[in-house]
């Protein structure tokens, strides 16, 4: 071991003492250095506090520093921070107890033995303190922390809950956190707190470094205060101030992130409150929380199962069964062929018997089933009485089934070529009626090709049903790569940017991994149409999205969409399906959602060959707003021809354009009579040429 040099120029240097190499020596001498830092105004306090910081980071479980009075000496500086603003100003003192507070919540994070050793340190007056909000947003994130981990433990929980102000504060700071450090901190690109910001990046980072770290940290804020209210969630006495219906309604939508997706955050939270019945009646009074369930419950959520969870937990409950079962049913029928999810076993089998005992006990008191409903609940009691009867069969006639199904399914890819969207449809259905149970891979094929032409019906609900059911048939459940994508176009139609979301990101992972070469990326390369879904879809999701409406940041189009820059509003003409295209009267290929870029490519370029210099095409309007792509008029239009690159197949009706002819602004117009009409079909005023994308064909 090191001696200690005969020349240190700072008595009791904490670094020094650390290189004593007599054990007893080091310790008294440590225990003498944690006692009198609090109250020494010596320049430098902060180097040793980082040293320590760094240490409860690296060694959590090392009892030396507990047993030598590290909690007393942090809890110390705290109070100095607080009440002594002059020394808080003083050189580098601003840090202090920020890095305190850190080292308390790293030292009881893993072992409640500290946490009972901190409880009488007195840590937990000046936790509260910061998470005040008395120094900034900073001391706050470190403060819930601790806390949070301090009332994990059943030991120490009661002293947390003393503070009758804790619960309180941490539902305020969950609903308001991600404001606060945008209107404090990330707004201001030139105006930032210096020391926020070499926190933030540890001085290894410029602007956008910070900007990505202050999300990250709110993010952190929020999910460590939805934490803390769920150590009080799970005693009853405190439901009743959690479950305020203006504070409920807002958890389904505060979720970790992208940055921070190993929290359950919100939907953690409504898994303890529905465990009590007391938790349980609030929710369900609220539909809009039910409703975000049923939509996480049939997500790529990593949380689904907590949704699931909350979903029967509602309906075994008698008192609130008849309030959700209406809309809960749709969501368990689809995700009742799933296996397991996670460490849920059997999960398919309990969804079944949850809600059979619901169909059961329509005729008593305890709840009220609608016709539809019982209808879906019969059905679902009937595949499972059809999965019985099949075993018995002979193999043969299973066959014979099986071969049936294709027979139909393959009339059903040929109307969906043709353009008769609803045949197929229909044909998908006879299919799915005549495919045995156990055949999952087919039955996987016939829920996505349905899911797709419900999308162009524009039906988003029964395309969400659908390409759900595909995806718990699947195995590994939710990897099937096209059902995934064409939900994340349904949860599009429908304005559910995280949903959506989760669903892309997904299908870009499956596709990057698939041996599918119609699946496979090209050249490693994500498809355009579905990074434009993305890009898409992480501004509407943004953690800051809504602190950034209010301040005016981010303005919105009658409450209905994003005023952005040029890039994003040409998007709102691209379809999110979009990808590459085919000839007019192409057939369907059974094995794949899309060709190469080669073929896209030579075929737009024919059409860009075509555009007549001295015509300007000014805006194209279609009946669906967000299915225009592309767009260019043919050298041909003084003969009545317009042709239009990238059209969305789901497109009815009349599509209007005009365009600039020297000085001269025309109007045109020609009609699309059905979904994927063909160009014969859409003779108007005017002939057209359609080219659509090919992620509109079957398996």
């Amino acid at each position: 071991m090191e001696k200690i040099p005969p020349d240190c120029p700072y008595p009791g240097c904490f670094f020094c003492v650390m290189k004593e190499g007599n054990p007893s020596k080091r310790r008294s001498s440590i225990l003498k250095f944690f006692r009198e830092l609090p109250s020494q105004d010596d320049d430098g306090q902060v180097l040793p506090i980082s040293g320590l910081w760094n240490t409860a980071m690296a060694h959590p479980n090392d009892p030396e520093f507990i047993n030598l009075g590290i909690f007393e000496c942090m809890a110390a500086l705290i109070w100095k921070g607080l009440k002594n603003r002059r020394w808080l100003s003083h050189d580098q003192n601003i840090y202090i107890p920020y890095y305190a507070a850190h080292i308390i919540g790293s030292y009881t994070m893993n072992m409640e033995e500290f946490a009972e050793r901190a409880v009488p340190a007195s840590v937990i007056p000046p936790l509260v303190e910061l998470l005040r909000g008395r120094l900034t947003w900073v001391e706050q994130r470190v403060a819930v922390r601790a806390l949070g981990h301090l009332a994990t433990y059943p030991s120490s929980f009661p002293a947390v809950a003393d503070h009758g102000e804790v619960l309180e504060l941490a539902i305020q700071l969950a609903s308001s956190s991600l404001e606060i450090v945008y209107s404090h901190f990330y707004q201001f690109v030139d105006r930032r707190i210096s020391y926020h910001c070499d926190l933030l990046t540890r001085g290894m980072g410029g602007v956008e470094m910070e900007s990505r770290k202050a999300e990250e940290w709110a993010s952190q804020l929020q999910c460590w205060s939805l934490q803390l209210i769920n150590c009080f969630a799970f005693k009853p006495e405190f439901l009743f101030d959690i479950c305020k219906p203006e504070f409920l309604v807002k958890l389904p939508g505060m979720w970790g992130g992208l940055v921070n997706e190993n929290s359950p955050a919100g939907i953690g939270l409504l898994r303890t409150i529905c465990q009590h019945k007391l938790g349980r009646a609030p929710v369900a009074n609220c539909p809009d929380i039910v409703e975000a369930l049923c939509n996480i419950a049939r997500s790529s959520d990593d949380w689904q199962y907590m949704a699931i969870d909350c979903l029967l937990w509602l309906l075994q409950d008698q008192n609130t069964s008849q309030k959700v079962i209406d809309k809960a049913a749709p969501a368990l029928t689809d995700l009742a062929e799933i296996t397991a999810l996670g460490d849920h076993k059997r999960l398919g089998d309990t969804i079944v018997n949850v809600l059979q005992e619901c169909c059961q006990a329509q005729g008593t008191a305890r709840s009220y089933i609608s016709t539809r409903t019982k209808e879906l609940i019969d059905e679902l009691l009937s595949s499972r009485q059809r999965l019985k009867w099949e075993k018995n069969m002979p193999k043969e006639d299973l066959q014979i089934k099986q071969a049936a199904a294709l027979v139909v399914k393959l009339e059903g890819n040929s109307l969906f070529s043709s353009g008769d969207i609803s045949g197929a449809a229909s044909k998908y259905s006879e299919a799915l009626a005549l495919c045995p149970m156990k055949s999952k891979k087919e039955r996987v094929v016939l829920y996505s090709n349905r899911a797709q032409c419900y999308l162009l019906l524009q039906q988003p609900l029964a395309a969400i049903s659908d390409a759900t059911r595909a995806l718990c048939l699947h195995n590994p459940p939710n990897r099937h790569a096209k059902s995934l994508w064409r939900r994340a176009q349904a949860y599009d139609m429908l304005g559910l940017a995280k949903e959506s979301l989760l669903d892309a990101i997904l299908f870009i992972n499956e596709c990057s991994q698939s041996n599918d070469p119609d699946l496979s990326l090209k050249h490693n390369k994500v498809p355009d149409y579905a990074e434009r879904l993305v890009k898409k879809q992480m501004r509407a999701a943004w953690l800051f999205r809504e602190a950034a409406i209010k301040h005016g940041v981010i303005h919105t189009d009658d409450g209905t969409g994003d005023i952005y820059e040029q890039e994003a509003d040409d998007s709102e003409w691209e379809t999110a399906s979009e990808s590459d295209m085919e000839n007019d009267g192409r057939e369907a290929d059974d094995d794949g959602d899309w060709k190469n870029d080669n073929i896209r490519k030579d075929m737009y370029d024919k059409a860009t060959k075509k555009a007549c210099d001295d015509i300007k095409l000014i805006e194209v309007r279609v009946p669906f707003r967000k299915a225009m792509g592309r767009s260019r008029l043919s050298r041909s239009f003084s003969c009545g021809t317009i042709e239009v690159g990238l059209v969305d197949s789901s497109i009815i009706g009349k599509v209007e354009f005009s365009y600039e002819l020297g000085e001269k602004e025309v109007p045109g117009i020609f009609s699309v009579p059905s979904p994927g009409a063909s160009n014969e079909a859409c003779a108007g005023m005017v002939n057209s040429s359609l080219l659509l994308p090919r992620t509109f064909l079957l398996e």
